[in-house]
């Protein structure tokens, strides 16, 4: 006997049935064919699912291989990237200290050459003022002196005889001249 399923209780499918009880002939049952094909599967089942499983097995570690490998390189290139950015850094730190020395020089020797270069105009201001001030003293005695000459020989004349007034002028030119 078999037990078919449906939607009616179980008391039901009994009562419509007969009675319940074990169907034990080897021929309707397949017994037969579910031993076979049970050996079968325990015969040949654990080489072929084993290959397969030990093939997977050996993909796998040799994935994990793999991506440990691919660790260690990145680990190994990533310390070289830090060493790379520290020296990069380091020397980026460097030209910055140089050129702000470089900056600091150029700013001192700016300043210096202004004031080397204001010094020298000031010199220069201060030759100038001489050389004008000599030369409006020297204008301005030679001045004082022609009048003071045109006023003595408007003078003289009625003071001095006309021998003493020739020795008086000739006594003027040659202090004029060695002046």
């Amino acid at each position: 006997m078999s037990i078919v399923f449906s939607s009616l209780p179980v008391s039901h499918l009994l009562a419509a049935h007969g009675t319940f009880g074990l169907n034990l002939n080897l021929f309707e049952t397949n017994i037969i064919n579910l031993a076979i094909v049970i050996a079968v599967l325990w015969k040949f089942l654990p080489g072929f699912l084993g290959g397969i499983l030990e093939r997977r097995r050996a993909a796998i570690l040799a994935n994990l291989k793999d991506a440990e490998d691919r660790l260690v390189q990145s680990t190994a290139a990533l310390a070289q990237a830090q060493a790379d950015l520290a020296a990069a850094q380091q020397k980026a730190e460097q030209i910055r200290a140089d050129g702000q020395a470089r900056a600091e020089a150029l700013r001192l020797e700016s300043e210096k050459r202004t004031i080397e270069e204001m010094a020298r105009l000031r010199q220069g201001a201060m030759s100038d003022l001489s050389a004008e001030a000599a030369r409006v003293t020297d204008q301005l005695r030679r001045e004082a002196a022609n009048r003071a000459i045109e006023k003595a020989l408007a003078i003289l004349p009625g003071k001095l005889d006309a021998a003493a007034q020739a020795r008086l002028i000739d006594q003027s030119i040659n202090t004029l001249e060695k002046a």
